[in-house]
Order: structure tokens, then C-alpha cells, then sequence
């Protein structure tokens, strides 16, 4: 089966062609900078390359990118007859809690929670509606970001808002990394031989956003992120946890619009913000080394802050048995992981300073022999674990 996974953002749509058979994937790249000038798609394989087009809406940009799997020159089907099912990641689900066959009636069910995620939501559905269009009779499977966090009892998720608000407009913590943490979850126990319906694990999804999750007995029981991908530690450019009252006073002083305080909470501020150079780890952690004191600061918060949820979060599991780093920055800085878990040796944990040193990348234990607590590089595959669900629902509805 060939199955085509979409990740649409706001102005993007980021693709792969997987064929289940064989286990690889054919084709990968994808459309950026929708509605906006210089628009281009871009791929990754079977060759790289870059194509400047005029690309007004979701719609086009995944025509071009259906014309790019076709062509006759390098393309890697001869017809979209050979896509068998579609995946599209959803970020917010709402109170969907598990992937999900896109019928009608289940895609106008999900159109009424558009609004709690109105960046990327009009965008998922728009790409939805296009897909519906160009390959009528192909069968998506919606594969919802929050629905891993589904499993969060009432005490977790609700906020100290009047319950009216949760009852009447759906205010609550979400979470979102879902289809990361399902995959990390999953191939952790295959490499490290632990049974995850009998554990305490503790997965840290660290990218220019970031999450974590606690996972006992295979559930998630708390996370990080909240009602929007706001909560949390500090992140590249996102605020992550704030007192309400600091942005309500920035906003009355300044006379901010609930736009314009959007934009400050979730594009100009976190490490970006504090270091005022960058939101690149990478870029921040070499500016530490050349004594950049912002940077240096930067640095310290953001570690200081992953070190907090993790510490909460080992008491939330009454004690901790696996630290799982993952995502970009999880998976490929050292000083994070180091600064993270620096001073966690009253919870079992000893890193392997040297091991840690060398680790980009790749899955590997980077604790001592002698941690109680085993740690961890496992590298994610969202993308992965979507084709997997779409192969299985599909099948199923075969079946």
C-alpha cells in the first residue's frame, strides 16, 4: 500500500510517500510560504530540489505537490490512482482520542473545534477538503496530535477557570507532540526492553516547541502544553508557562491587541526572546561558548525550566524509571541534556557525562550502568507512526 502522509501548517504543507510494502519512503518535501511571496516547493527525495511557484492557497500547493509525485521526469508514481490512502495530521483533535477515518460526517464533527486551534486548524481543513477534490474516493485517515493526552483524568486537564467555561467552551489542557510520544513510547520499549504497560516513563519532545508527558502503565497522565501549544517550559520563541498578569500588563501599557499579544507570546519571546539573537539552540549554545551573557542566560532558563516539569513529574509517577529525550534539540544537543538532568542523582539518575557528549541522533542509553533511572536518545518518527495508522485504519475498513 502507498500512502501519502500530509502535515499542513498555516503556510506550509510538508509531505513523505511511503510505500508500507517495502518500508521506505519514496517521496518527501514540501510546499512553503502558502499565499505569500516567493512561494516554492521544495523536496528532500528521491532528488533535491526547488521550485518556485505561485501558490495562493492549500489547495494549489498540494496540486503541485500531486504533480511532483507524477511527473514524468522525477516523479515516483505514474498515477495517483497508485496512492492508495492518505494521512493527515490534525493538530487539535478536540475530544477525539484516537486516529480516525475521515468520513463526512466525522470531518464536519471535527470542523467545530476549528476554533480551538485557529492557526492550523482552517489550514488541516482546507488540505482535507482539497484532498477530497483531487482524489474523490481515496481514504484519509485524520491522525489527531492531542489525542494521546486523551487519557488525562479531570484533575490535570481542567484549569482553575469557572467550570462553566470548560462545560460550555471547551476550555481545558489538550497537549499536543501526541503522534511523537505514541511513536517514541513504542520504540522505546522495543530498544530498551521494557514492558510500557508496567513503567514510569518521563519523554521530553524538545524542538522549537516543547513537551513533555508523563506516562504511567502506558497512559499519559500529564503533559505540558495546554489548551493551545503555549504551556510548558520556555521554547524557541513561545513564552511557555506565564503569569497572565505580566502579558495583561504588557498589553494595557502598550496598548497591545489580542493579536499583537499572540504574536509577542508565541513568535518573538522564549529563547529568542531572552537572548535577542536567535531561537536556534544550536546558534545559542555556540554564542554561550564565545561569552554572549544573553545567551548564557537563554540558556540557563530554558534548562532550568525542563528541569522543573521533570522533577514534577517524577513526583506526579511517584518516582520515575525512564527519561526519554527526543525531538531535534532533544536528540542532538548535549549541553541540554546535561543541563536538564544536572543535580537529579536524588531521583536515581546519573548520567553518562562522556556517552551524553557524543550522542546526535542516534538511539542509545546515555546513563550510567549504575542509574536507577535508565536515560535515553530515541529518536522520533511522526511521520512514521501516521502511515502505520493509516495502514492499520484502512485495512481495518477494508477488512
Amino acid at each position: 500500500m502507498k500512502i501519502l502522509i500530509l502535515n499542513c501548517g498555516s503556510s506550509s504543507i510538508k509531505y513523505k510517500l511511503y510505500d508500507m510494502a517495502a518500508q521506505q519512503v519514496m517521496a518527501a518535501g514540501g510546499v512553503e510560504k502558502i499565499g505569500l511571496a516567493g512561494a516554492f516547493l521544495k523536496t528532500k527525495t528521491p532528488q533535491a530540489g526547488k521550485y518556485m511557484h505561485d501558490i495562493p492557497d492549500h489547495a494549489t500547493g498540494l496540486r503541485f505537490v500531486l504533480d511532483e509525485l507524477t511527473d514524468a521526469d522525477h516523479g515516483v508514481i505514474k498515477s495517483l490512482s497508485e496512492i492508495d490512502a492518505i494521512g493527515d495530521r490534525i493538530t487539535h483533535g478536540g475530544p477525539f482520542s484516537e486516529s480516525t477515518l475521515l468520513t463526512p460526517e466525522i470531518f464536519a464533527e471535527w470542523k467545530k473545534y476549528i476554533g480551538l486551534a485557529p492557526v492550523h486548524s482552517p489550514a488541516q481543513a482546507k488540505s482535507i477538503q482539497a484532498v477530497m477534490d483531487c482524489l474523490p474516493g481515496v481514504p484519509q485517515v485524520a491522525i489527531f496530535d492531542t489525542a494521546f493526552h486523551q487519557t488525562l483524568p479531570d484533575y490535570a486537564y481542567l484549569y482553575a477557570l469557572p467550570y462553566r467555561y470548560y462545560e460550555e467552551d471547551g476550555v481545558r489542557r489538550y497537549g499536543f507532540h501526541g503522534t511523537s510520544f505514541r511513536y517514541v513510547m513504542q520504540r522505546a520499549a522495543e530498544v530498551l526492553h521494557f514492558d510500557p504497560h508496567h513503567s514510569r516513563v518521563i519523554i521530553a519532545h524538545i524542538g522549537n516547541g516543547i513537551s513533555l508527558a508523563a506516562v504511567k502503565d502506558g497512559k499519559c497522565v500529564d503533559t505540558t502544553m495546554g489548551m493551545m501549544p503555549n504551556e510548558g517550559p520556555m521554547m524557541g520563541t513561545r513564552t511557555g508557562d506565564l503569569d497572565p498578569s505580566a502579558l495583561l500588563y504588557v498589553m494595557d501599557k502598550h496598548h497591545l491587541s489580542p493579536a499583537q499579544a499572540i504574536d509577542l507570546t508565541n513568535k518573538q519571546s522564549g529563547v529568542l526572546g531572552i537572548s535577542g539573537i536567535t531561537n536556534d539552540i544550536r546558534e545559542l549554545v555556540e554564542a554561550t561558548k564565545q561569552g554572549n551573557e544573553r545567551a548564557q542566560l537563554a540558556l540557563k532558563m530554558y534548562t532550568y525550566r525542563l528541569k522543573k516539569y521533570v522533577g514534577a513529574y517524577a513526583a506526579v509517577l511517584g518516582g520515575v524509571d525512564y527519561i526519554i529525550f527526543t525531538a531535534g534539540v532533544g536528540e542532538n544537543q548535549p549541553p541540554v541534556r546535561r543541563g536538564t538532568l544536572e543535580g537529579m542523582e536524588y531521583l536515581g539518575v546519573q548520567l553518562d557525562l562522556d556517552k551524553n557528549e557524543q550522542v546526535y541522533g542516534q538511539k542509545t542509553i546515555i546513563s550510567t550502568p549504575q542509574s536507577r533511572v535508565t536515560v535515553a536518545v530515541i529518536p522520533t518518527d511522526e511521520e512514521l507512526m501516521m502511515a502505520q495508522d493509516t495502514l492499520r485504519i484502512v485495512s481495518q475498513a477494508k477488512a
